[in-house]
This record gives C-alpha cells, sequence and structure tokens, in this order.
C-alpha cells in the first residue's frame, strides 16, 4: 500500500511538472510571436516605426541572404532601419492598404535562451517568403538575431 501510494505520489508531481513546463513553454512562444508580430512585421514592415522595431530586434542583428552560385550577402538592422526611415520620409511607410504584411507562425522552437521560428511571410494575402528568425531570450525579453528567408 505504501508503495502505491509513493507510485502515485511520484506520478503526480511528474505530471504536474509538465503541466507547468508546457505552461512555460506556450507562454514563451506567445512572448516570440509578440515580438515577431510588433518589431518585424509592424515596425520594419508595415509602420517605419523605430521605437517597435528597438523593441524586439537586436541591434547586433542580422539578415543572410544568397546570391546565385555560392555567394551570401548580410544586411545589419542599422542599415536595414535605414532604409526604412528613408522609405517613412518618402511616403512609402506606414502602408494604408496595398503591400500590407502579415504573417503566420508555422513553428517556434525552443530550447532554454535560444529559439527559432517558422513563419510565412504574405504581401497583400500571396505568400510570399518563408521566414526563419533566430531569438535569444536577453534580461529584458526576446529579441531577433538573425534571419534568413526563402523566396517564392
Amino acid at each position: 500500500m505504501a508503495r502505491s501510494i509513493l507510485i502515485f505520489l511520484l506520478l503526480t508531481l511528474s505530471l504536474s511538472s509538465y503541466s507547468q513546463d508546457t505552461i512555460n513553454i506556450e507562454a514563451e512562444k506567445d512572448s516570440i510571436k509578440a515580438c515577431i508580430q510588433t518589431a518585424y512585421v509592424e515596425g520594419l514592415q508595415n509602420e517605419g516605426d523605430v521605437k517597435k522595431i528597438d523593441s524586439g530586434i537586436h541591434p547586433g542583428f542580422n539578415l543572410l541572404g544568397i546570391d546565385k552560385g555560392n555567394e551570401m550577402w548580410n544586411l545589419p538592422i542599422d542599415e536595414w532601419k535605414e532604409k526604412v526611415i528613408e522609405r517613412r520620409e518618402n511616403g512609402i511607410l506606414p502602408k494604408s492598404d496595398k503591400g500590407i504584411v502579415t504573417v503566420e507562425f508555422k513553428s517556434i522552437d525552443i530550447t532554454g535562451t535560444a529559439a527559432v521560428a517558422k513563419i510565412e511571410f504574405f504581401v497583400d494575402n500571396v505568400l510570399t517568403y518563408v521566414d526563419y528568425i533566430s531569438l535569444y531570450k536577453f534580461e529584458d525579453g526576446w529579441k531577433m538575431v538573425n534571419k534568413i528567408y526563402y523566396k517564392f
């Protein structure tokens, strides 16, 4: 009888721990989604809002892309922000109805303070890119640190 009670208690504790871990992971995923939505979708793509960009993108962030052959290029966030500021000054941003960017989160994989989000990127409801965004959790929350993508 004592052995049955001990087994029951151990199972209960392990299930409680599992439930708590699941809740924490879901909360972290929600934080990552909010970070990407605010800084990347709203800040960089649709509004050109530098405060939003800075809220979720680390200053060391790099966008990586490939050209033909084995060539690769790199766009640091400071250069990307300059382009966004120019687009805002030229009246291209914020977007009103044409060219609106939306995303669908396909997966988020978290290990400790590191994460990767896979998102589908739509322009005017047309799938245009699949993005893979790397994030780290810093003292002040999740920040995007890198992005690679596939363009359709």
